[in-house]
């Protein structure tokens, strides 16, 4: 990866960033505050790998660090998930696409209908991606399917349990898209980064 890339991939994701602050702060009123970083973080991560892409360039990583970023990325989207702002009434739904017609349909406001279409896709991309990324033997088809079925499923039943967030099954289904969306990705993903096995450098 080239300076230039670097400093390319800087400057557009830090301009997309301040331009979109003022809708990303409305995020506040229904999301933990750690939300600005993840929203942050994947906008970087977007535009680096996009620069890179069309660059045709590639960026090494041991596989210890691409591990260590998606456990650390996995316990961000816990605290969104399970820590919010008080005051919120807690919810359920167990009708399919009762929520995303709901979304669509202008129903609630905008943004946060637009976040919750593209965050429970868009933040579980990294999954499909690391399932497939795995040392090892490739994953069968029906374990493809079967593990993040289950993650997803525990995580919706523990908001109920807990009544964090709220029990929908339309989450469940976007989830799911999102996974296989980085399954469908990663062909694309293996082109920008190289997985070397060993530990970090000092």
């Amino acid at each position: 990866m080239s300076l230039k890339s670097v400093m390319l991939s800087l400057l557009l994701s830090q301009a997309m960033f301040l331009c979109g602050l003022p809708f990303f702060l409305q995020l506040l009123l229904y999301l933990n505050p750690l939300v600005i970083m993840v929203v942050w973080c994947c906008i970087l991560l977007f535009v680096s790998f996009a620069v890179l892409y069309f660059r045709g360039e590639t960026v090494r990583i041991p596989r210890s660090l691409w591990q260590s970023a998606l456990f650390s990325y996995s316990l961000s989207l816990l605290v969104l998930l399970f820590f919010r702002p008080e005051g919120q009434v807690y919810s359920y739904n167990l009708i399919p696409f009762s929520t995303i017609l709901s979304y669509l349909s202008n129903e609630m406001n905008w943004l946060v209908s637009f976040y919750n279409l593209s965050a429970n896709v868009g933040l579980f991309i990294p999954f499909g991606l690391y399932l497939l990324s795995r040392e090892g033997k490739e994953p069968s088809a029906k374990r493809e399917f079967l593990y993040p079925l289950l993650s997803i499923s525990v995580i919706e039943i523990c908001q109920f349990v807990f009544r964090r967030g709220s029990l929908d099954v339309d989450d469940l289904i976007l989830n799911m898209i999102g996974v296989y969306l980085g399954y469908i990705l990663h062909p694309l993903f293996k082109k920008v980064v190289v997985l070397r096995s060993g530990k970090v450098k000092a």
